[in-house]
């Protein structure tokens, strides 16, 4: 029987379809699974045409509704159909009569090039390259090793024409998919190896047969990455419904082979930019062990707040259908789990959570009773950055503490009366019934190391900003054995100040650690930018701190206009230009509920939710649509902290003055700790990228007085 296939670019352009052409696409995909293929031809409300002159008489056009057509690609030969692209009538005939599809000979997956503007703009560049002083982009590579690659001879072509990375980003959008992915990493400064490792090699296993170039129904079985094959109305329904459910059909073949591996030998991680689907790739594994869970055993998913707890509960939802295995995944911050476990120990007295604000008073105080002059932001740093950081209990571990990483001496001397205001702090704190969140982590830890482990895998999503106390928790959650800890985070993410090396806590993942390159998000303008926030600065692996991690070869596949930056005289213009931006945006048939507005501040939010209510436009805080007191269609507004993980088809990010980022007050002066100092400025720089590369499709950026000196350092001050 004839079936329709869905290519990731019709999901990519899907959150801009309204409604009623979504269920033309449901309608036109049924008839395929209805009808034969001599029935589909003659169908007349179908009109699976041909189109005369076209470059590629294997690409047709489907009629979607009065104005919409879908673009497929129709095989000669088998009965899979694939959906392309659905865009009005004009635009779909233009874009399918460029259009050309191939089998690549090496990876064996299906690929569409615009071969119609690659035919045009070739020669004027292979004209400005024989020009050009520069030497072309790919000299160093030969032949024999980009044909291994999977580069055609028409590809090869374009690329020795090329002579730097600003006319590959020109060419990139036209070219087939796996060579533009084995061109965009080898440009980005990728070894031939590190290329076949990550596209040719995972393709390859899938099956060792040689290539028929001409066999499009076995291709389109290889290319999952791209392919998706729906079997059943009620999932096209909830994949037409729900932009994760569109997504989860998909994975890279590195993602897969990383999500899917029958057996990890310790723990684990995968690592990226925003983007790249390290969470997608959790919650696929997840799924996987969900399937060789014996009886009894569970696991435990776990992230930094609340916000992504809520996404993973949802992701997990739309992946694992079953509600009885999904039971068997607890789901919950590391914080929560501490105090779940500390609650539920015989005996336990509950305390309260120690607020960040009330903490530095509290230090102030203990110092004023012991006599110690140095500063209470020093004690709180120390306390928490060595003291819990190396698990010391007390004063002769102290005193021997490696102190490395600290950029604030302390004399042997000294040390005595730091222990004794650390002894101070914490007794006041036993007194009035209080205990911080990393001191209950502390605690879980202990009681977990007497009882025993509760789980049989954990799996941790933006494992970046995890303090050790919290990693200790979490080792002794879950036995040392296979698949015990799967590990995803970003060290480009890390925005509170919790740097830890997983190979001094005894979680080595030496051999069994992946990077994820490709961003499935962003468009390649608004990755470029917000690269730019973050590129020569200094980051830490997850693995072995010290150990530089960069953003090496970190590119997107979409493409689309850049971001919007622009300053305002003041905040009330500021706003009234948000106003006009969302508008503009939801005239353009952009969901209220696909846009996000971020700022540093919770006092920045209440007033852009109140200047874009008094417009007419329906807008409500983060907080508020977690607890479902919110209305669900309106735009939402939240902190750069509380936006991280989320996603947002559009989003705004507001105030990013001088003042506000990096704020003072987040950033300890360099005269008490100069090294914590450049700490948190990272940190800040952290949390701009983090809030700009929610963006999917749309991004603007804006303050008013002077802008941030983020912007004006990385040179993207103007759009």
């Amino acid at each position: 029987m004839p079936q329709l296939a869905f290519d990731i670019g019709f999901f990519a352009e899907l959150p801009k379809l309204q409604p009623p052409v979504r269920k033309g696409v449901l309608d036109a995909w049924e008839k395929f699974g209805r009808l034969t293929l001599d029935q589909l031809f003659k169908d007349p409300g179908l009109k699976l045409e041909s189109l005369t002159k076209a470059k590629d008489k294997q690409i047709r056009t489907i009629r979607i509704d009065q104005f919409w057509r879908g673009v497929v690609l129709a095989p000669p030969t088998g009965d899979t159909f694939v959906l392309l692209r659905v865009l009005p009538h004009d635009k779909a005939i233009d874009w399918a009569m460029k259009q050309k599809s191939s089998i690549n000979a090496v990876t064996r997956a299906v690929e569409i090039r615009d071969a119609v503007t690659l035919d045009e703009i070739t020669p004027a560049y292979e004209r400005v390259a024989e020009s050009s002083s520069k030497p072309r982009l790919f000299a160093k590579f030969s032949d024999g090793d980009l044909g291994a690659l999977g580069i055609d001879a028409e590809t090869l072509r374009q690329a020795r024409s090329l002579v730097d990375q600003e006319q590959l980003d020109v060419f990139a959008p036209l070219l087939p998919q796996d060579q533009r992915e084995v061109l965009q990493y080898l440009a980005a400064g990728c070894t031939v190896e590190e290329v076949w490792q990550d596209i040719v090699a995972p393709a390859l296993q899938t099956s060792a047969e040689p290539v028929d170039t001409r066999d499009y129904e076995t291709a389109i079985q290889h290319t999952r990455a791209r392919i998706a094959l729906v079997t059943a109305p009620e999932e096209l329904r909830d994949i037409l419904e729900k932009p994760f459910a569109a997504w989860r059909v998909f994975l890279h073949p590195s993602q897969r082979k990383t999500a899917y591996r029958a057996s990890y030998s310790g723990p684990a991680q995968v690592t990226g930019g925003p983007g790249t689907g390290k969470t997608v790739v959790a919650l696929h594994r997840v799924r996987h062990l969900l399937r060789h869970l014996r009886d009894g055993d569970r696991i435990l998913l776990t992230t930094y707040t609340n916000a992504l707890v809520n996404a993973l509960r949802s992701g997990l939802e739309s992946l694992v259908d079953d509600p009885e295995l999904r039971e068997r995944v607890d789901i919950s911050t590391v914080d929560g789990f501490a105090g779940r476990i500390v609650a539920e120990a015989p005996g336990a007295v509950a305390l309260r959570p120690l607020m960040s604000n009330e903490e530095v008073s509290r230090w102030g105080k203990a110092a004023k009773a012991t006599g110690f002059t140095g500063s209470a932001q020093f004690l709180a740093q120390e306390y928490r950055h060595v003291i819990l950081a190396q698990g010391i209990t007390g004063p002769a571990e102290y005193g021997a503490a490696d102190r490395r990483g600290r950029g604030s001496r302390l004399t042997a001397a000294e040390r005595p009366l730091v222990w004794e205001t650390v002894e101070r702090f914490t007794a006041g704190l036993a007194a009035d019934g209080c205990r911080t969140w990393l001191q209950t982590c502390v605690e879980a830890a202990r009681l977990l190391e007497a009882q025993g482990p509760p789980y049989r895998h954990v799996v941790v999503d933006e494992a970046q900003d995890l303090h050790p106390a919290q990693w200790r928790l979490l080792r002794a959650a879950v036995p040392a054995r296979p698949d015990d800890l799967f590990i995803a985070g970003d060290p480009h993410q890390r925005i509170y100040d919790s740097k830890v090396s997983l190979k001094s806590l005894g979680i080595k993942v030496t051999g069994r650690s992946v990077k994820l390159r490709k961003n499935y998000r962003s468009t390649q303008e608004i990755l470029r930018w917000s690269t730019a926030l973050l590129v020569g600065r200094p980051v830490d692996r997850l693995e072995d701190e010290g150990l530089g991690e960069t953003l090496l070869g970190y590119r997107s596949a979409l493409h689309g206009d850049g971001p919007d930056v622009r300053g305002a005289a003041s905040e009330e213009a500021e706003l009234d230009a948000l106003v006009d931006r969302v508008r503009a945006w939801l005239d353009a048939g952009v969901g209220a509920g696909e846009i996000g507005v971020s700022a540093r501040f919770n006092k920045t939010c209440a007033k852009a939710v109140a200047h874009l209510k008094d417009a007419g436009i329906p807008a409500v805080t983060l907080r508020s649509a977690d607890a479902g007191t919110g209305d669900p269609a309106a735009v939402r507004v939240g902190t750069m902290h509380s936006f991280k993980g989320l996603e947002f088809r559009c989003v705004a990010v507001i105030g990013v003055d001088e003042e506000t980022l990096p704020f003072p007050k987040a950033v300890t002066p360099p005269e008490i700790d100069p090294k914590q100092h450049e700490t948190d400025l990272m940190s800040e720089r952290c949390l701009l990228f983090v809030a700009c590369t929610r963006a999917r499709d749309s991004l603007a950026v804006s303050w008013w007085g002077e802008p941030s000196t983020f912007l004006t350092e990385a040179g993207v001050t103007t759009g």
